[in-house]
Formats: C-alpha cells, sequence, structure tokens
C-alpha cells in the first residue's frame, strides 16, 4: 500500500481501462472497410470512455486530497519505473474533459472528413488514449510516454488534414513540442538522480535545495509554457490552428494546452516551490502580457478562426495568473478556467467548422449577417461568444471570478490588469457577434444547424449554463486537493 494512494476498489482495473478502451478501438477499426462502419466504431469507443469517466467521477471521493483508484505494477524493476495511475481533484477534472470532447469530435468530423477516414479515427483515439494517460499517470517515464505519444497523432491530423499551409504549420507545431520536450525530459532525470525514483508523489514537497529548485523550475517552465503556449513562446499555435482540421483545432484547444497548466499546477508548485515562489512575479507579468496582447491582436483578425486562436493565448494567461497566486481561489479559479476554456474554445472551434463547411471561408466580413439566415446557429454562437468574455451566468463567469479574486487578494496592480483584458475580451467578442449576427443583409442560400450539429453542440451548451448557474458540484470534487496544496504552499512559504 502506498501512503500517497488509495488502490482501486472495483473489481476491474478502471484507469487502465479509460485509458486504453480508445486503444482497443483501434484495433476494432483495422479490420474494418466502410468509412461509415469505421466513423460507428470509432464514435460508440468514445461513447464507452465516456460512460467510464462518468462512473469515475461518480464514485470520486470529494473528501481527501490523495489520490484515488490507484492502479500500481512494477515495471522497470532496476531503474524503479513503475506503471503507477491515479487521480485526485486537479486530473479527474480534465479525465473527464477529455472523454467528453472526444466523441464530440468523432461525430462533428463525420462529414467533414472524407478522405483516409481510418487513419484519422485511429489518429484520434490513439490521441485520446495519450490524453487520459497524461492526465493519470503518476510515474515520470510513464507521464513522459503518454506526453511523447500525444505529439505524433496531432503532428499527423496537421499535416495530412490541415489547410494549404499545413506543412510549415505542423512543423512548426512539431518542432516547438519536441524541444519543450526535451526541457521536461532534462528536468526528469534531474530529480530522478536526487529521489531514486521515477515516482511523482513522492517528489513532492521535499526538501530540495533552491539552486537545484531553479534549474529544474526554468527546465520544467520553458516545457509547459511552450504547451500553454503562454507568449512569448505563443507563435506555433495560430499556425497551428489555422491549419488543422476543425477537430484537430478543437483538440489542441479543449485538452492539449491544458497540458502544459496542468505540469504548472501538477510538477512546478508542489516539486520545486520555493523556486515557484521566485518565478512568480515574471509568470504574472508574462501571464498579463498574454492577456492584453492577445485580446489587442484578436480586435484587429479578420479571419474567425484565428481570432478564437489568439483568445486563448488571452484565456490561458488568466489560467497561469490564477495558479502564481498561490491561492486558493486563484487555484480554484484556474482549474475551472481549464475546463471552462475546453468546452467553450472548443464550442467556437466547432461553430466557425460549421458555418466554413457552408461558405468555405473564414473571413468575418463573408460570414456576416448570419442572424436571420440560421437563427440556431446565431443561438449557440452567441451563448458561446458570451461565454467566452464571462458573461454572468456562463461558465467562463465562474472561473475568471475566482481568478481575479485571488489576483486582488495578492496584487491588485496585477488585478487591474486582469480587468483590463477581461474587458478587451468583451470588445472582441461583441465586435464578432456583432458582425455574424447583423453584419450585412442578403438573400444567400445557407442552411441552418442539422440534427447531427445540434446533438453535439447541444451537451457543450449544457455544460456551459450548468456550471454557470451551479458550479458547487464542480467546486467540490477539486476543493480538497486545492485547499491541500495551498495549505502545503503556504508551509513552504513561512
Amino acid at each position: 500500500m502506498l501512503p500517497y494512494l488509495t488502490m482501486n476498489p472495483f473489481g476491474f482495473p478502471v484507469l487502465s481501462t479509460t485509458i486504453f478502451l480508445p486503444l482497443a478501438g483501434v484495433l476494432f477499426t483495422l479490420f474494418m472497410r466502410s468509412d461509415r462502419m469505421i466513423k460507428v466504431a470509432s464514435f460508440i469507443t468514445t461513447l464507452l470512455t465516456l460512460a467510464v469517466s462518468v462512473f469515475l467521477f461518480a464514485n470520486f471521493d470529494i473528501k481527501t486530497p490523495i489520490f484515488q483508484f490507484g492502479e500500481n505494477i512494477s515495471w522497470i524493476a532496476a531503474y524503479k519505473i513503475n506503471y503507477t495511475l491515479g487521480v485526485d481533484g486537479i486530473s479527474i477534472m480534465l479525465v473527464l474533459l477529455t472523454t467528453i470532447i472526444s466523441p464530440i469530435a468523432v461525430l462533428s468530423s463525420w462529414k467533414a472528413i472524407q478522405t483516409r477516414v481510418k487513419e484519422f479515427m485511429i489518429a484520434i483515439l490513439i490521441m485520446e488514449t495519450a490524453l487520459i494517460g497524461v492526465f493519470c499517470a503518476l510515474d515520470f517515464i510513464l507521464f513522459y510516454f503518454f506526453w511523447e505519444a500525444m505529439l505524433i497523432p496531432m503532428y499527423l491530423l496537421i499535416a495530412i488534414w490541415g489547410g494549404p499551409n499545413k506543412d510549415y504549420a505542423s512543423l512548426k507545431f512539431f518542432i516547438y513540442t519536441l524541444f519543450g520536450s526535451v526541457f521536461l525530459l532534462v528536468a526528469i532525470i534531474a530529480i530522478y538522480l536526487v529521489n531514486g525514483s521515477f515516482s511523482i508523489p513522492e517528489a513532492m514537497f521535499r526538501n530540495y535545495s533552491f539552486q537545484f529548485q531553479f534549474w529544474v523550475f526554468l527546465a520544467f517552465g520553458i516545457a509547459f509554457a511552450i504547451k500553454v503556449p503562454m507568449f512569448p513562446f505563443h507563435t506555433w499555435l495560430p499556425a497551428a490552428h489555422t491549419e488543422a482540421p476543425t477537430v484537430g483545432s478543437v483538440f489542441l484547444a479543449s485538452i492539449l494546452l491544458k497540458m502544459g497548466t496542468y505540469g504548472f499546477m501538477r510538477f512546478c508548485l508542489p516539486i520545486v516551490p520555493q523556486a515557484s515562489f521566485y518565478f512568480a512575479p515574471l509568470m504574472i507579468v508574462l501571464s498579463l502580457i498574454g492577456i492584453i496582447y492577445g485580446g489587442f491582436v484578436c480586435l484587429s483578425q479578420t479571419d474567425m478562426k484565428k481570432l478564437v486562436a489568439y483568445s486563448s493565448v488571452a484565456h490561458m494567461g488568466f489560467v497561469i495568473l490564477g495558479i502564481f497566486t498561490f491561492s486558493i481561489y486563484g487555484f480554484i479559479g484556474s482549474l475551472f478556467q481549464m475546463l471552462n476554456h475546453g468546452i467553450t474554445t472548443g464550442g467556437l472551434f466547432l461553430l466557425v467548422g460549421i458555418v466554413y463547411e457552408r461558405t468555405h471561408s473564414r473571413q468575418i466580413y463573408d460570414n456576416a449577417g448570419l442572424g436571420k439566415i440560421m437563427p440556431i446557429y446565431m443561438f449557440f454562437f452567441g451563448l458561446f461568444a458570451v461565454s467566452s468574455f464571462a458573461f454572468p451566468g456562463t461558465n467562463s463567469f465562474v472561473g475568471e471570478l475566482y481568478v481575479l479574486i485571488g489576483t486582488f487578494a495578492t496584487n491588485r496592480i496585477a488585478g487591474f490588469f486582469a480587468i483590463v483584458g477581461a474587458v478587451i475580451a468583451a470588445a472582441y467578442m461583441l465586435k464578432l457577434l456583432k458582425q455574424i449576427a447583423w453584419g450585412r443583409e442578403d438573400k444567400r442560400d445557407i442552411r441552418d444547424m442539422n440534427l447531427r450539429e445540434i446533438i453535439y453542440m447541444l451537451p457543450l451548451a449544457v455544460f456551459v449554463l450548468w456550471v454557470g448557474i451551479f458550479p458547487r458540484p464542480f467546486v467540490n470534487v477539486m476543493e480538497y486537493t486545492l485547499v491541500n496544496l495551498a495549505m502545503q504552499l503556504d508551509k513552504v512559504s513561512h
């Protein structure tokens, strides 16, 4: 029995099942010839994975901060590398987000992807396995394996099914993320050389020298800042989003970016806490630059997809800002914003994809004035647009409010600039909404959303309102873990 891990109480390895169900779906699709059957099998696989993750969520003990549903098997005994899995109040939220987005991604690509369907669905299923694995792994080598495994299918999604500049965008994405992975590996090896173990929980809150923490934070920080992506490491994101197919953009925005913020929360804060405090002013300044810079760039965009992509730079700035306030409000706000950004920005990318399938243009002018022509579309677009700038009653309002409370409590100047960023976000999103809804009047023959599109947008819309109106169930799940993290950091700071 490991002190930081409650073992799995069920008769089957529930976390391994969640991770490897999509991979089992890959085996089925390999033997299928019909594109339709491949899509159906992939959709059913992602639905089953979602069902298992909901089972996990429903059985999660909200009154303990330690890792749950543990599995621990010796993998490479000579180097103390273990197959160790577990989830706490942080990671279970991101596992749930991944399994919610995956079936929606499959359904949204039903008509859009007509070439190499089998390879496309296999890439999505492998990516789902890797992403869930990242959030469940409690061994550094296992974590790094899943971290790297995600890179290949995402690269292929952009390189094969991307836009006209897909080669440039996919190569830039690959080089940036691989560069970050090198620093991640260096940090992991450094921790192993000191601890003699690759166990992630055993590496937390140990008495490392400040010099050691300084260099490990730098290595972790570069790796995670690229993945977030933080200013000034953000330049790969707009190119990747613009050239990726809609599903690629959804996975990028909804989940992949959260790997970076998850890394800051899971590794930097508990493993190198003193260095985290030391670098906090720099991280806060960079996050504020990202919030305001991202907002101003959005104001000048004419491409809907680029606008949503740059808005991610601003939104992720709020996540980093909340993390480095070291307050419970900041932590809850950051984790909420990870979940909210996945739901809201993922939804906006899907809506851009829906209109692109009809008009074959992502330019705002070409898609202006859809209010009368596509009323159902405008309902969803309006809901996700107001959610994006944190309108009260929507999910983003809850997360942003927590982040701002945490920021004002610790640094009022930072809080002021964050408010400025929030105002800019409202300006560019309302400008976009006005142009798309009432931009011009004509008699274009564009059909509204069909039943399939409504079905995959509806769950996201429900989450926008559910989290916005009644967030308590989600706070309950994350609260004990984050309170414990804040208390541990408070001890270090004194």
